[in-house]
């Protein structure tokens, strides 16, 4: 079947006018519909500490539930999409960036780099990193089961902690380590410069401007504060949180990972690539029931969402219902495949698609 990518173009603009229109009432719905429920879970496990510590870890599969439908909302501020306000975008990303754990800004500058480079495998190569063929093969054995391992979904919990708990302290930290040594040294060398001028002479990997600085900064202050602490007790909000936050972090990243790394996933290198090909036939369509749909903001239908990122999640699937005579390509997996797609962890750079280590074997 071929897909008709001349008339996608043609279509597109129709597309848009009708289906990327945000609005703050819906918005605003499903932001209190997600943070107030939480909310309600935190005082069950509240209460339940009080009869037993470990009862406490009751409404955890709940938690982690909600906790993907913040990061979803999250990821959608990110696109300014949400919202039709702006602003309301920007306040609410920061406040479920905190929530889960990630700084909304800074996060969102690198996955719109994803968006912008979908489907090429030379720019962007999704959250496991993903190995060309070549790559894998000049690899030791033990090497290579490792690998395996880390793109497993034993371990996404683990990746998860990482992902969400690990990386943005631990880069916060470091490089304001780096930050305070620089100013110190060029305040010591230089000391009748202001230090607004000297910290903005610092350049670091972990940031990329003052902005995105004051994000990382103040999503650790208040993620990191000790009210929550205060309110139930240390011990309890971070047993409870990191654990329902890794769990759902690794479940966030398997969702991402099969919309993309799925048997003959379009995977071209940059002289080969092309965008729309990149959003119907290396973006799959992960088809959920209903009440997985609702935690997962409707990301399952992640290949309109590469065609547009505009498109709110309350209105991809009325979209997919009066397009899909355009996403005849579209590779569908429904949630017992899962399992199988995450078996597709090599680039074939020769034939530009995603292969499983089984294939790579028997080629």
């Amino acid at each position: 079947m071929v897909v008709p990518y001349a008339c996608l173009k043609r279509q597109r603009g129709a597309m848009l006018s009708c289906y990327a229109q945000s609005s703050d009432v819906k918005g605003l719905t499903q932001f209190f519909t997600t943070l107030v429920p939480l909310a309600l879970l935190w005082g069950v496990a509240v209460q339940f500490a009080r009869i037993s510590p470990w009862l406490a870890l009751a409404p955890v599969p709940l938690m982690v539930l909600f906790t993907v439908r913040v990061f979803g909302l999250m990821h959608e501020c990110g696109h300014v999409s949400l919202f039709r306000s702006r602003r309301l975008n920007q306040a609410a990303g920061f406040l479920l960036g905190v929530v889960s754990g990630m700084p909304q800004y800074v996060w969102a500058q690198h996955h719109n780099y994803h968006h912008t480079h979908n489907g090429n495998w030379d720019r962007y190569r999704g959250p496991y990193a993903t190995l060309s063929v070549q790559e894998y093969a000049a690899l030791t054995r033990v090497q290579q089961r490792l690998y395996q391992i880390k793109c497993s979904v034993g371990v996404a919990p683990l990746a998860g902690f990482i992902y969400l708990i690990f990386n943005p302290r631990f880069t916060w930290l470091k490089g304001t380590i780096g930050l305070v040594m620089h100013v110190t040294r060029q305040t010591l060398a230089q000391p009748g410069i202001p230090l607004r001028t000297h910290a903005a002479g610092y350049e670091s990997r972990y940031w990329k401007s003052a902005r995105e600085y004051r994000h990382m900064l103040w999503n650790n202050v208040v993620l990191l504060s000790l009210f929550m602490c205060w309110a139930i007790g240390a011990s309890l909000f971070f047993s409870v949180y990191l654990l329902s936050v890794s769990i759902a972090g690794g479940a966030g990243i398997v969702l991402f990972t099969v919309q993309h790394n799925f048997p003959h996933a379009y995977a071209s290198d940059g002289s080969h690539w092309d965008r729309d090909v990149g959003a119907l036939e290396g973006t799959s369509f992960l088809v959920l029931p209903d009440w997985l749909n609702w935690f997962t903001v409707n990301i399952g239908y992640h290949h309109i969402h590469h065609l547009s990122a505009s498109i709110p999640n309350y209105r991809l699937a009325a979209c997919h219902e009066e397009y899909q005579h355009l996403f005849g390509r579209v590779t569908r997996v429904n949630l017992h495949e899962v399992l199988g797609a995450l078996h597709c962890i090599l680039w074939d750079r020769q034939a530009q698609r995603i292969i499983s280590v089984a294939e790579y074997r028997q080629a």
